[in-house]
């Protein structure tokens, strides 16, 4: 088919299909694939020319650290129970929405002055939406699922224009197991019911 790939490419596929399918079942063994992926990914992009893609591995990376204490310790000192599934608060969302805004104008001005990116606004959206989607991963909120969907819709044409197919590919796969993490997630929600006495209770 006249694609060309390499064994960077090809390990990143399969890490990060089987991270983001481990994801959707709550599988903590995504964190430490996830971390091989990482660095897979950073050689890739770098070469690729993806450089805020590649550099967002590494905060991937420290994110992928609090997100598996996050999950096995339920992200509260002291505690070892596991963390729940729940939705995203407004206030999250204020804070979530600002950061991503100023992290992808920072970014764009970056590449476009510093970097002989060709794609500098595409490069650093889908590195905010990344961002946003991995913080709310690391706490399992459901919303978490659509951050990615959206950033996956960007990535597949944006790989196919720096020439990655078979990463293309790959974040074809993951929209799919975006879905079914988003559908899985949201059957994992605890009853309305029992949140509100929850509520009560504290």
């Amino acid at each position: 088919m006249g694609w060309q790939t390499s064994w960077t490419e090809i390990l990143g596929f399969v890490t990060g299909a089987v991270c983001v399918w481990l994801v959707a079942r709550q599988h903590i063994a995504n964190w430490p694939i996830g971390i091989a992926n990482n660095v897979f990914f950073i050689v890739l992009f770098a070469q690729a020319g993806l450089y805020a893609g590649a550099g967002l591995q590494i905060v991937f990376i420290a994110l992928a650290a609090y997100g598996w204490w996050s999950w096995t310790h339920g992200g509260g000192p002291g505690t070892a129970s596991a963390l729940p599934v729940r939705r995203t608060t407004a206030a999250e969302w204020a804070v979530l929405a600002a950061a991503g805004a100023v992290g992808v104008l920072g970014l764009t001005l970056l590449l476009s002055r510093v970097t002989d990116s060709t794609v500098p606004f595409w490069d650093a959206l889908t590195t905010g939406l990344s961002l946003m989607a991995t913080y709310g991963q690391c706490r399992k909120l459901v919303e978490s699922w659509w951050l990615w969907i959206a950033a996956d819709l960007v990535y597949i044409p944006l790989y196919i224009y720096q020439g990655l197919y078979l990463t293309s590919l790959l974040y074809v796969v993951f929209l799919g197991l975006c879905v079914a993490g988003l559908l899985g997630w949201r059957r994992a929600l605890p009853a309305r019911g029992a949140h509100q006495a929850r509520q009560a209770m504290a």
